[in-house]
């Protein structure tokens, strides 16, 4: 097996494993749009890179964990549905980097490549980095999980119970956009929020606990990875999409009932 797919490989089961868990509480809590809005804002933050001179990933970031702060605090204020919150932000970014991209006539930036990525382009560096990256924010993930998941049944309840909802929420918001915006530039938003939602969305039905649905979401995940580039290898596809439709796939599956 040639390296690159090995490093392909890699990083996409690591990037499974990390997004899994994730995903169950971005399913459970609705939130499967808050990929996309990280998406629609990469312009912003890219540009907004440009113009300060800093590295595009860091401005990604910055602005990605800025709007997680946001939305955990609009959320919060229950004036407004997540679904509003996050096409007001989605939207706005949007238009935002798109109008500060029209006054930098000089400036070229290639989004598509920052929506798309290209997994079977990531070198050892990009693996280390998922890998240690994503060890990092379970850990901080595990610290929450009970709390979160209490607030997730019900928020009332688990106030009553001394739970530090605001907190959770604002914790869980901001992991979730490093991931986002930190595997975004290896592998692309498209396979970053792919992985969040549809393998969790699978195993929804399959599990019946969350440990168990955040244990199998990881395993749907890494298995679409793995067939996804064996069929980008046979068929000559692009890695990423064919990662995504194998994921689809194994949702439509896991809609049969047995």
């Amino acid at each position: 097996m040639d390296e690159f797919l090995l490093r392909a490989l890699a990083a996409g089961l690591g990037l499974a494993i990390v997004a899994a868990p994730f995903g169950c509480f971005v399913v459970w809590r609705r939130m499967a749009y808050f990929g996309d809005t990280l998406a629609h804002s990469a312009l912003l933050g890219v540009v907004a890179s440009l113009l300060l001179g800093i590295l595009p990933i860091i401005g990604i970031i910055v602005l990605s964990l800025g709007l997680a702060v946001a939305l955990a605090v609009g959320q919060g204020s229950r004036r407004l549905g997540a679904d509003s919150l996050l096409g007001i932000i989605s939207h706005g970014a949007l238009a935002a980097g798109l109008v500060a991209l029209s006054l930098m006539e000089t400036v070229r930036v290639d989004l598509m490549g920052w929506l798309l990525g290209d997994i079977l382009a990531v070198g050892w560096a990009d693996v280390w980095l998922i890998w240690g990256g994503g060890a990092m924010v379970l850990a901080g993930l595990a610290m929450v999980w009970r709390p979160l998941l209490a607030a997730t049944v019900n928020e009332d309840l688990a106030a009553i119970e001394g739970h530090a909802i605001g907190r959770s929420r604002m914790i869980l918001m901001v992991l979730v956009a490093l991931v986002v915006a930190v595997a975004m530039k290896v592998v692309g938003v498209l396979l970053v929020t792919a992985l969040l939602v549809i393998p969790a969305a699978t195993a929804r039905r399959l599990a019946g606990t969350p440990e168990r649905m955040a244990a199998l979401a990881g395993l749907i995940g890494m298995l679409a990875v793995g067939a996804g580039l064996a069929a980008s290898w046979r068929f000559d596809t692009p890695a990423g999409p064919s990662v995504v439709v194998v994921a689809v796939l194994l949702f439509l599956a896991g809609q049969v009932r047995r």
